[in-house]
């Protein structure tokens, strides 16, 4: 069964036909900036765009990159404010005419690292950590997804969330070798640690292919490994969403 995920992040949003059996793109990735207004309506027509690039006719997994509950964006995060309590399953879904399952992004993530990566049949409490222009991040329970785990929002020392301390929007923006970069990750990854006490901490996101260069800077007790997905987990984890979705 092939299925459209899409993958809605602050920089990008990205698309692709996923083999639901293998956890394969069967498409090459379509990529269109996200507006730079982050506006609901700017949004929604590229979100349109995908679809249609793709002619796709049936349901649509998505990655959110903020708090959804039920569908709804309950936190702004690094969008417009006008996102704040829309029914993004409803918008999406009237705009294009699909069925949508929409879910955090980070969540997406780690369904597609659960389901096809490092994660598959890992036991205990597994946290999924999204490194990109915010820090998101998605937990699952003998792989069982808790829902809107939202550890980049901690506040830290002046910052009044830890991913503006520590995104690798923020390495980027400040010229940090990843030396220096990684250590402002480890203080992140450590307060999860304590925080939460979780069995294996898996780093997602683009950043994640370069762990090498930083992983000596990270020293917490919870084995930390990068994912092996890159760029495609969100697009992966999106379709695969759909998957969970049937079963409720």
């Amino acid at each position: 069964m092939e299925v459209l995920g899409i993958d809605i992040g602050g920089s990008g949003m990205k698309g692709g036909l996923v083999d639901l059996e293998t956890g394969v793109l069967t498409t090459d990735r379509y990529r269109i900036p996200t507006p730079a207004s982050r506006k609901p309506e700017d949004m929604v027509k590229v979100f349109k765009q995908i679809v249609d690039y793709f002619e796709y006719d049936g349901p649509v997994g998505c990655g959110f990159p903020t708090i959804i509950r039920h569908g709804v964006c309950k936190s702004v995060s690094n969008l417009n404010k006008g996102w704040m309590n829309v029914n993004v399953q409803e918008l999406f879904s009237k705009v294009c005419g699909n069925p949508i399952t929409i879910i955090n992004d980070a969540d997406a993530a780690g369904y597609a690292v659960m389901n096809y990566g490092i994660g598959k049949n890992e036991k205990g409490l597994v946290i999924m950590i999204t490194i990109g222009t915010g820090i998101g991040s998605g937990a699952f329970y003998n792989g069982k997804l808790i829902p809107n785990f939202e550890l980049g929002q901690i506040p830290y020392k002046k910052y009044k969330k830890i991913e503006h301390y520590a995104a690798d929007s923020i390495r980027t923006k400040e010229d940090l070798s990843f030396k220096v970069w990684g250590k402002r990750l480890n203080k992140f990854l450590g307060l999860v640690d304590v925080i939460v006490c979780p069995d294996l901490i898996i780093l997602g996101g683009g950043v994640s292919k370069h762990y090498g260069q930083y992983e000596k800077q990270i020293h917490i007790e919870t084995p930390v490994k990068p994912a092996e997905l890159g760029n495609h987990a969100g697009i992966i984890g999106a379709a695969a969403a759909i998957l969970d979705q049937d079963k409720n």
